[in-house]
């Protein structure tokens, strides 16, 4: 094998932040990742499904139209996490 080309790498570990930030955020990481495992170190931090679930929607809305990328979600993990 003389060359390896990456096409739509996945990036493990990416903070979007969120607000006026998350625009510039999602666009840059769209624009050379297929998938991302977005970390939820927001204030207040995700730690339920339903926060997730709105977060991603978030990001979903500030991505821009020609470009194509699935944010992977997880929680922040807390002594008081549901397992439900």
């Amino acid at each position: 094998m003389q060359s390896l080309t990456l096409i739509r790498p996945d990036d493990w570990h990416v903070h979007l932040r969120d607000s006026s930030s998350l625009p510039r955020t999602v666009s840059d990481m769209a624009q050379v990742m297929g998938r991302a495992i977005v970390m939820p170190n927001l204030t207040p931090p995700i730690t339920t499904v339903g926060a997730a679930e709105a977060y991603r929607e978030r990001i979903l809305a500030a991505m821009p139209s020609t470009r194509q990328f699935d944010p992977l979600m997880v929680l922040y993990l807390t002594d008081k996490t549901q397992a439900s």
